[in-house]
């Protein structure tokens, strides 16, 4: 399986990521490049954070999806690649649909087969074993013997509202992994302070990049988790948000 993140793409690279270039197509193209469509050939394309793709592009996107035909950049040459894609997003791509941000037509050639999956703040359950499995992968990776979380640790875990879904969970227990001194992992090695929730964490205590972690998740809290929206809250270019959701795990 081929894996892009479709909406991290800049609109400059979008077309050389996902079909291909040939050498001399543009400034940097000193060789031929095999597109992402190309490689995923026979096999299955994961298109992530498809909802973020501007507009503009979508329609690039759709005419491979319809004819399986594309042409690398600088090139004549028509390429047929035959894929299963599988398209993933946070956002309501029906409700980006009817705002004219998303293209109905594409939206409808990706749509055949569509699997609703909630946020992790609607499946609490799922949070403890999820967190353990991060544990074991991280312990071993790091090479630490550990015997798990103290019940801190499992307390702030549950409790925690999660914004940035799965991805969040990861990152929260590869920072607790990765700075712990002992034979568990406590709530204070999770880095979760900025819970918006628990009321505990006060601006002033925090360093500017704590801030911003605790603002971007109070933004995309309140609108539900969209990062669209989120991003136009906050005066940021989509590509911009997502940087900054990478930056402090919460993609």
């Amino acid at each position: 399986m081929v894996t892009v993140n479709a909406g991290g793409l800049s609109e400059g690279i979008f077309e050389s990521e996902l079909f291909g270039h040939v050498k001399g197509a543009f400034t940097d193209a000193r060789t031929d490049r095999i597109g992402r469509f190309e490689l995923a050939d026979g096999s299955t394309l994961f298109l992530d954070e498809i909802a973020n793709v501007p507009l503009n592009l979508q329609a690039k996107l759709l005419r491979v999806l319809e004819t399986g035909e594309l042409e690398r950049v600088g090139s004549s040459h028509t390429r047929r690649v035959s894929a299963r894609v599988i398209a993933a997003t946070n956002a309501d791509v029906n409700a980006e649909a009817q705002a004219g941000r998303f293209r109905q037509d594409l939206l409808f050639r990706l749509n055949t087969i569509e699997i609703h999956l909630p946020p992790l703040r609607e499946r609490r359950d799922d949070v403890q074993p999820l967190a353990v499995h991060f544990l074991r992968g991280y312990a071993q990776r790091y090479r630490k013997n550990l015997a798990g979380f103290d019940p801190s640790a499992l307390e702030a875990l549950q409790e925690h509202p999660w914004p940035g879904n799965v991805r969040e969970l990861d990152h929260a227990v590869e920072r607790g992994v990765s700075a712990f001194h002992r034979q568990v992992v406590r709530s204070s090695d999770l880095g979760l302070r900025s819970n918006p929730s628990s009321g505990t964490a006060r601006l002033e205590d925090m360093s500017l990049e704590e801030v911003e972690r605790h603002l971007i998740q109070r933004t995309l809290g309140r609108h539900g988790g969209n990062v669209s929206h989120a991003a136009k809250a906050l005066g940021l270019s989509r590509s911009a948000m997502y940087r900054r959701l990478q930056k402090h795990g919460l993609e």
